[in-house]
């Protein structure tokens, strides 16, 4: 197998599985992100430089190829210099990749979004799309996860809930009503992703777990963490006047999404389930969640979430 990144979160999970499962890895990946998972071998290479897939190409062919980059510079070169060179290809893309996110349960068919600016994210993913599927036909899987959660996550987009739980005191969230949350745990993904390579699983599947009403989250991790405090819900009204953000990044409460976009958290995840998906129990994540914040510091600083002080502040104004 050889993993076009594999030092960074995901890219390691699914090397990790791979080596686990007994095969060769190798990353291929400028190594900036972290070390490769035991067991398999790095090759340290920009792929935007000329002669990057020199050492992976001359002369070697992969049963499986997986592909984490989005960056149509990257994705193409890639294609370019190893499609012939692949029994089978997996490319990494997105849920984002879908024009509506207003339709719960919808499934793969859904239209996508039309790749005008490759700047965004969403565009990027749907231009990888279209060429890895002109270039690959009949060898490729087109992954689309949901929400990414579990150890090591660097976004905190889950993680910053059971660490706001267990800090305890007054915590501030959103009001759940109508609103769900759906995830999916990196090493199911990883282990998922390992199976599908080597079963040749080929076609577009949307890797998501179950869709969980956002109060049955927020109960799970109150028990998880033993909170005993005080929850103040607001309105969405009342948190975007108080400049809460949604979903993700400074400022915001993660996973909080208008409910105009209550479809996103609500895709249909029979293909996953029917092609040998195993997503572990939301439990078992939002504890392996726990252990993983307790590890890293609570009171850390985020990429995603309200400050102590700015949660602070929006409680006293709420008062």
């Amino acid at each position: 197998m050889l993993v076009l990144g594999g030092t960074g979160w995901l890219g390691r999970e699914v090397a990790r599985a791979a080596v686990s499962g007994g095969s060769e890895v190798v990353c291929l990946a400028r190594g900036d992100s972290g070390a490769v998972a035991p067991g398999a071998r790095l090759v340290r290479a920009d792929r935007t430089r000329p002669g990057a897939y020199a050492e992976v190409a001359d002369g070697r062919r992969w049963d499986e190829v997986i592909e984490l980059a989005y960056q149509p510079e990257l994705v193409t070169s890639a294609l370019t210099a190893l499609g012939e060179h692949a029994s089978h290809w997996t490319l990494v893309s997105s849920i984002s990749v879908y024009a509506r996110t207003d339709r719960p349960g919808a499934d793969e068919t859904a239209e996508l979004v039309t790749p005008r600016d490759l700047a965004e994210y969403a565009d990027a993913k749907v231009a990888a799309e279209l060429v890895s599927s002109e270039r690959l036909d009949g060898r490729l899987l087109i992954a689309r996860p949901g929400l990414i959660v579990g150890p090591g996550d660097p976004s905190d987009r889950f993680g910053y809930w059971p660490a706001r739980f267990r800090r305890g005191g007054r915590l501030l969230a959103p009001e759940t009503a109508g609103r769900h949350v759906q995830v999916v745990d990196v090493a199911d993904l990883a282990e998922w992703l390992e199976r599908a390579g080597r079963e040749r699983l080929v076609g577009v599947v949307d890797a998501v777990g179950a869709a969980h009403p956002m109060e049955d989250i927020f109960a799970a991790v109150r028990a998880t963490t033993g909170f005993a405090g005080d929850v103040v819900t607001a309105d969405d009204r009342t948190l975007r006047a108080n400049d809460v953000r949604y979903w993700a990044g400074p400022r915001s409460l993660p996973l909080w999404l208008p409910i105009s976009d209550a479809g996103f958290a609500r895709r249909d995840g029979s293909a996953f389930l029917r092609t040998g998906g195993r997503p572990r129990p939301v439990v078992e994540t939002i504890a392996r969640s726990l252990e993983d914040e307790l590890r890293r510091g609570v009171d850390r600083q985020r990429r995603a979430g309200l400050t102590a002080a700015e949660e602070t502040e929006i409680l006293r104004a709420l008062r």
